[in-house]
């Protein structure tokens, strides 16, 4: 998943994208990274590690100028090597670029081998080289980005959004179907654009919009420009965005996502109502979700587990053994809470299923007399090609298996799922402009061995309509 940002900012962009990463920090917590231009030397710093632990004052005081971009890493695709750290700087026909993306491409494989025979030499195993192979491929051609952009549109399929810096500006671009996020906003100081509206957040900023699916943003010092290169019949933003990734206090695509999953709670114990003592969340994913099934059925909201606040998300974690070691030391029992009581645990979703039989594990082990698991997305019973670490039918729990079967394996009194119609309720958002390839198998392109979405057919190849618009000067307006 990955996230990223790139900012403007006339003080220095160092220390505000210090701060924009750090928000970020939930969605990857493998590696960190910054470049930074000055006018005249590109500079970066980058390492494994969280935030904090990559950047200190010193380094970021080393970081100089005005433009900078910035990436933390969750890695799908591509080895944990330090190589592999984003961005990834190049210097290019007098040029200084610098590159992050957040996504996963599904043709990444045979473009670095087209690339390859050509001549290019990759010295990662990311799909982000990739696409700034294809960026400098076609800056030999034309020296204009946006030109770049379109073209590299065109040869990608999967998931993607792509921060750029060249020179003192800032390019951003989503893919046409929007499945991962990307916005802007505006400070006292300059301009931001990254993946959730929580980065801008950081810095005291003012949320202006979410980046349109296929559209090329430049911000530099005379203002934002925007420009549509491209447009899709539909869209596709990612589900488990509004289930577990984004944070609560973000909007994505206008939809506050802490309201989403608060009405998934509420769903969840329409759906399925059951006589319970306390209701209680898996921290912090499940919080919301289990406010809002606790506002419906009208039974007392207590905390069952106290997490530890210095652990990191363990689904994202690189290793099944890391997550599983991880939960343990994560979360502990309220037992005076939880010690005789039938409980409704509330949670997010259930993946590989490891996680969950922990907990239940834990609470059963403190005293309870019940742990009704209700999870605010419905079973996760396909792989994901686009970005989230659900990468075959053999890691999910539910690939294969009825409800009943899976609450026997976790140990469960009871499990409900949220059914898909209400999930699409509570976002908000048609179903024919969300993907659900997680949950229904239907992706929104083209995937070896895997069906395609039907409304998703005229994409199969990529194929969407592309044009070239003059950048509109100013902040960008809603069309």
């Amino acid at each position: 998943m990955c996230g990223i940002v790139g900012i403007l900012d006339v003080g220095g962009a160092s220390f505000p994208l210090y701060y924009a990463l750090y928000a970020l920090q939930h969605r990857g917590q493998e590696s960190a990274g910054i470049s930074t231009y000055d006018g005249e030397v590109l500079h970066k710093h980058k390492g494994q590690g969280l935030v904090a632990e990559v950047f200190d004052e010193s380094i970021l005081k080393g970081l100089e100028g005005t433009v900078g971009i910035g990436h933390v890493r969750y890695p799908t695709t591509g080895a944990k090597i330090p190589e592999n750290i984003q961005p990834f700087n190049v210097t290019y026909r007098d040029r200084n670029i610098a590159i992050a993306h957040n996504g996963n491409l599904v043709n990444s494989a045979e473009l670095r081998e087209h690339y390859a025979q050509r001549g290019q030499i990759f010295c990662t195993t990311t799909d982000t080289e990739v696409i700034a192979n294809i960026i400098a491929d076609e800056l030999r051609k034309s020296s204009d980005i946006a030109d770049a952009a379109l073209f590299c549109m065109k040869r990608l399929r999967g998931s993607y959004s792509v921060v750029l810096l060249v020179d003192d500006a800032i390019y951003a671009f989503r893919d046409p179907l929007g499945i991962r996020p990307l916005c802007i906003g505006e400070t006292d100081r300059g301009y931001i654009v990254a993946s959730e509206s929580v980065a801008v957040d950081a810095l005291n900023g003012r949320f202006v919009r979410d980046v349109r699916p296929g559209e090329l943003v430049c911000m530099t010092k005379s203002g934002i420009r925007s420009m549509q290169i491209a447009q899709a019949s539909h869209r596709a933003h990612c589900i488990f965005e509004y289930i577990y990734f984004s944070r609560a206090d973000s909007v994505l695509d206008g939809r506050l996502v802490y309201g989403v999953r608060r009405k998934i709670g509420r769903y969840l114990y329409e759906e399925q109502p059951v006589h319970a003592d306390i209701v209680s969340p898996v921290p912090d994913s499940g919080i919301a979700h289990a406010i809002g099934y606790y506002e419906s059925s009208g039974i007392p909201y207590r905390e069952g587990l106290m997490k530890n606040r210095y652990m990191g998300r363990t689904f994202i974690m690189p290793t099944q053994e890391a997550r599983e070691n991880a939960v343990r030391m994560k979360l502990n029992p309220v037992k005076g809470h939880i010690a005789d009581r039938s409980v409704v645990l509330v949670d997010d979703s259930i993946v590989r299923g490891t996680t969950s039989r922990r907990i239940i594990n834990i609470m059963m082990e403190a005293g309870a007399a019940a742990v009704h698991m209700r999870i605010g997305s419905p079973a996760i019973r396909f792989p994901c090609y686009l970005g989230v670490d659900m990468p075959t039918r053999e890691e999910l729990i539910a690939s294969g298996r009825e409800c009943e079967a899976v609450k026997e394996s976790i140990g469960a009194t009871s499990l409900h799922h949220v059914s898909l119609q209400n999930l699409i309720r509570a976002i908000g958002i048609d179903e024919a402009d969300l993907c659900t390839g997680c949950i229904t198998g239907c992706y929104p392109m083209a995937i070896r061995n895997e069906k395609c979405a039907e409304r998703f057919v005229d994409f199969v190849g990529g194929s969407y309509q592309s044009y070239l618009e003059t950048f509109e000067e100013g902040e960008p307006q809603d069309s």
